[in-house]
């Protein structure tokens, strides 16, 4: 038996070449097999049809044919983001040039948990990281100027966000945030043993400033008041001037969440959304968004870099003080995590290749297309609107229709595989979320879009048109 090639080194090249032209056949085969933005057939199909493809995960012997099989399988079971109507989540379809400089880190595989495994990326890494925290901060308080970390995405980067705070003001830090907050946001204050959040009513899909106020004055400090830019369910941006004023005069530290709503950092006509943004003590970015990187692409921007102090970790085999004391950089604070990928080349690829007013671009192309599709759902008489998008996520419902019919819907496009859309509960309904994040939509698939949705709701109706019949002993109509 030969020794498997690899994918760096002097013949890395050569051997990953015939490697990618079948990946991209398997790839090409996978997405006709589909034909659309889901697999139809529902979880039980899919995970039927991965395992006839992937038989015995751990044969006697090799496969051959295993990088075919396996990818054409994933293809082939896929959610495509790149389908117009693949519209549920903060889930973008990645640019190709990120795509193919993520090939470039897995080949070269470096680690950046210290310098001599990783010697460029690590300079790349601070090269971004300053970038995007001067996008941020573009006038920090001090000497000591702002800073960023690579983080996996949204989640971390909260987490982290509350640990800065808790070593900043102490483990009796409250963590006070809206109703509308992201998930992680709570359930990192739980993980780092800090006390009850306060939870601030969002009546309006946005932090109440009067409440908060409120909150602030009733509860014992020290506090971490987190704001969201870029609400998970409707894209709705927290009134962060108000916020950081209320922060300032009550003395409490200040977050905010931009994961969703970072990328009008790039759009001239928009970045006027984040007004206030700078006033964060921390402040959440995830590229994997409105970025359109491939998973993952987060980061998180502090205003005070020493702040990061709050991370240090000495390991001798990784930073011993000679090391450092030598010249060679300490990477073991710059995360949680040891091992790392180099994520950031991706980034440092977009962020050259396209400028800032490429990606300003995209940003305002699918913000501008969340808006057409909203003045379709408002003057077609089919279906109700939530309201004018913030950002490039719409609301919407088929009118009259109760909240177990749009369910419903929403469950019969995924099993059919014909359209991918989210739910929201706001106002004590549920509803249905179109987020788009592909800049090549066009109007024709906002069209097919709604289209898709009166059909399920039809179709939903005469089944259970059908169940009635069947129960009441009628023939079927």
């Amino acid at each position: 038996m030969s020794t498997p090639s690899l994918a760096s080194g002097p013949g890395g090249p050569n051997a990953l070449r015939p490697l990618l032209e079948t990946v991209l056949d398997a790839l090409a085969l996978g997405a006709r097999a589909r034909g659309g933005p889901l697999p139809a057939g529902g979880p039980d199909a899919v995970a039927a049809r991965v395992r006839a493809a992937v038989g015995d995960v751990l044969p006697r012997d090799g496969d051959p044919d295993a990088l075919h099989t396996l990818v054409q399988a994933l293809a082939e079971g896929a959610a495509d983001p790149a389908d117009p109507l693949c519209a549920a989540h903060l889930h973008c379809p990645p640019l190709a040039v990120a795509v193919a400089a993520d090939l470039a880190a897995s080949a070269l595989n470096p680690s950046l948990d210290s310098w001599d495994q990783a010697p460029a990326a690590s300079e790349l890494e601070a090269l971004v990281t300053g970038a995007l925290a001067r996008e941020v901060y573009p006038d920090p308080p001090d000497e000591h100027g702002a800073d960023a970390l690579v983080t996996t995405g949204g989640t971390e980067s909260n987490q982290l966000a509350l640990l800065l705070a808790r070593e900043t003001l102490g483990a009796g830090v409250r963590l006070v945030c809206g109703a509308n907050a992201h998930h992680s946001l709570p359930r990192a204050a739980r993980l780092l043993g800090l006390p009850e959040p306060v939870i601030v009513p969002a009546p309006a899909g946005t932090l109440d400033p009067a409440a908060l106020d409120e909150a602030l004055t009733a509860v014992p400090g020290p506090w971490l008041v987190a704001g969201t830019a870029g609400t998970t369910d409707a894209g709705l941006i927290d009134p962060l001037p108000e916020l950081a004023g209320l922060c300032r005069a009550h003395h409490a530290r200040l977050h905010v969440d931009a994961a969703y709503g970072g990328g009008l950092l790039f759009s001239a006509r928009r970045r006027g959304l984040l007004t206030g943004l700078a006033a964060a003590h921390t402040v959440t970015l995830d590229l994997h968004k409105l970025g359109w990187q491939p998973v993952p692409a987060g980061f998180l921007a502090v205003r005070d870099a020493r702040d990061l102090g709050a991370l240090h970790q000495r390991a001798d085999y990784l930073n011993a003080a000679d090391d450092t004391e030598a010249g060679l950089p300490d990477l073991l604070g710059r995360s949680l995590r040891t091992s790392r990928r180099p994520d950031v080349l991706k980034t440092a690829v977009t962020l050259k290749a396209l400028g800032r007013a490429g990606l300003g671009a995209l940003v305002d192309q699918v913000c501008e297309l969340a808006g057409q599709f909203a003045e379709r759902v408002r003057d077609d008489p089919r279906f109700e609107l939530y309201d004018r998008p913030t950002l490039s996520t719409v609301l919407f419902r088929p009118a009259d229709a109760p909240d177990d019919a749009v369910a419903a819907v929403r469950r019969h496009l995924l099993e059919q595989g014909r359209a991918v859309l989210g739910r929201a509960r706001l106002d004590g309904h549920l509803w249905l979320k179109a987020t788009i994040l592909n800049p090549h939509t066009r109007p024709a698939d906002l069209t097919s879009l709604l289209t898709a949705v009166a059909q399920a709701l039809r179709a939903g109706e005469a089944s259970r048109e059908r169940a009635k019949d069947l129960a009441e002993g009628n023939t079927p109509r």
